[in-house]
Protein backbone atom coordinates (compact mmCIF):
# COMPACT_ATOMS: atom_id res chain seq x y z
CA UNK A 1 0.00 0.00 0.00
CA UNK A 2 1.28 3.12 -0.45
CA UNK A 3 0.78 4.83 2.80
CA UNK A 4 2.18 2.29 4.74
CA UNK A 5 5.51 4.44 4.59
CA UNK A 6 3.82 7.44 5.88
CA UNK A 7 2.18 5.72 8.39
CA UNK A 8 5.34 4.25 9.89
CA UNK A 9 7.32 7.45 9.42
CA UNK A 10 4.11 8.90 11.45
CA UNK A 11 4.46 5.90 13.76
CA UNK A 12 8.49 5.98 14.48
CA UNK A 13 8.07 9.49 15.07
CA UNK A 14 5.19 9.51 17.64
CA UNK A 15 7.53 6.83 19.55
CA UNK A 16 10.66 9.16 19.50
CA UNK A 17 8.99 11.76 20.78
CA UNK A 18 7.82 9.55 23.82
CA UNK A 19 12.07 8.46 24.21
CA UNK A 20 12.79 12.38 23.93
CA UNK A 21 10.31 12.96 26.37
CA UNK A 22 11.91 10.21 28.42
CA UNK A 23 15.55 11.57 28.27
CA UNK A 24 14.30 14.85 29.16
CA UNK A 25 12.43 12.99 32.22
CA UNK A 26 15.56 10.89 33.21
CA UNK A 27 17.76 15.04 33.03
CA UNK A 28 15.33 16.28 35.00
CA UNK A 29 13.94 13.92 37.76
CA UNK A 30 11.04 12.18 38.82
CA UNK A 31 8.01 14.48 39.62
CA UNK A 32 5.14 14.20 42.13
CA UNK A 33 1.58 14.94 40.77
CA UNK A 34 1.37 17.49 43.24
CA UNK A 35 0.78 21.41 41.89
CA UNK A 36 3.84 22.75 43.95
CA UNK A 37 5.91 20.22 42.99
CA UNK A 38 4.83 20.80 39.18
CA UNK A 39 5.21 24.28 39.64
CA UNK A 40 8.73 24.21 40.91
CA UNK A 41 9.95 21.88 38.19
CA UNK A 42 7.64 23.88 35.17
CA UNK A 43 10.81 25.88 34.80
CA UNK A 44 13.26 22.99 34.38
CA UNK A 45 10.60 21.00 31.98
CA UNK A 46 10.23 24.35 30.18
CA UNK A 47 14.04 25.08 29.71
CA UNK A 48 14.53 20.96 28.53
CA UNK A 49 15.52 20.57 25.09
CA UNK A 50 14.69 17.07 25.51
CA UNK A 51 11.17 17.89 26.13
CA UNK A 52 10.50 20.27 23.57
CA UNK A 53 12.05 18.23 20.96
CA UNK A 54 9.73 15.25 22.37
CA UNK A 55 6.87 17.96 22.03
CA UNK A 56 7.58 19.21 18.42
CA UNK A 57 7.92 15.31 17.33
CA UNK A 58 4.24 15.05 19.05
CA UNK A 59 2.95 17.70 16.82
CA UNK A 60 4.70 16.42 13.71
CA UNK A 61 3.39 13.18 14.16
CA UNK A 62 0.02 14.45 14.49
CA UNK A 63 0.25 15.72 10.93
CA UNK A 64 1.47 13.30 9.75
CA UNK A 65 -1.35 10.95 11.66
CA UNK A 66 -3.75 13.32 9.84
CA UNK A 67 -2.59 13.05 6.38
CA UNK A 68 -2.64 9.00 6.87
CA UNK A 69 -6.12 9.27 8.27
CA UNK A 70 -7.16 11.03 5.32
CA UNK A 71 -6.37 8.18 2.97
CA UNK A 72 -6.63 5.06 4.92
CA UNK A 73 -9.08 3.44 6.86
CA UNK A 74 -8.81 3.91 10.62
CA UNK A 75 -8.72 -0.29 11.18
CA UNK A 76 -5.74 -0.41 9.05
CA UNK A 77 -3.54 2.38 10.14
CA UNK A 78 -4.24 2.51 13.93
CA UNK A 79 -2.97 -1.13 14.63
CA UNK A 80 0.14 -0.21 12.99
CA UNK A 81 0.79 2.36 16.08
CA UNK A 82 1.54 -1.15 18.00
CA UNK A 83 4.97 -1.26 16.27
CA UNK A 84 5.87 2.16 18.20
CA UNK A 85 5.41 0.21 21.22
CA UNK A 86 8.28 -2.31 19.99
CA UNK A 87 10.38 0.57 18.65
CA UNK A 88 10.20 2.17 21.98
CA UNK A 89 10.71 -0.51 23.51
CA UNK A 90 14.09 -1.65 21.56
CA UNK A 91 15.30 1.89 21.86
CA UNK A 92 15.22 2.07 25.27
CA UNK A 93 16.62 -1.38 26.45
CA UNK A 94 19.25 -0.31 24.33
CA UNK A 95 19.84 2.98 25.02
CA UNK A 96 18.50 3.47 28.55
CA UNK A 97 19.34 -0.11 29.56
CA UNK A 98 15.60 -0.37 30.94
CA UNK A 99 14.75 -3.98 31.57
CA UNK A 100 12.41 -6.00 28.81
CA UNK A 101 11.68 -9.19 30.07
CA UNK A 102 10.63 -12.48 28.14
CA UNK A 103 7.61 -12.00 28.57
CA UNK A 104 8.18 -8.46 27.20
CA UNK A 105 9.46 -10.03 24.09
CA UNK A 106 6.80 -12.39 23.80
CA UNK A 107 4.51 -9.48 24.02
CA UNK A 108 6.19 -7.11 21.40
CA UNK A 109 6.52 -10.39 19.03
CA UNK A 110 2.65 -10.57 19.17
CA UNK A 111 2.07 -6.83 18.36
CA UNK A 112 4.72 -7.98 15.46
CA UNK A 113 2.14 -10.86 14.34
CA UNK A 114 -1.03 -8.72 14.57
CA UNK A 115 0.31 -6.18 12.75
CA UNK A 116 2.12 -8.19 9.94
CA UNK A 117 -1.34 -9.94 9.25
CA UNK A 118 -3.54 -6.37 9.62
CA UNK A 119 -0.61 -5.24 6.79
CA UNK A 120 -1.56 -8.07 4.43
CA UNK A 121 -5.27 -6.81 4.60
CA UNK A 122 -4.17 -3.36 3.03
Amino acid sequence: MQSLPLILFGVLLNAVAQLLLKQGMRLIGSLDMTAPALLAAAPRLAASPFIWAGLLSYVVSVAVWLVVLSRVDVSYAYPMVGLGYVFATLVAWGVFHENVTAMRVVGMLVVCAGVYIIARTG
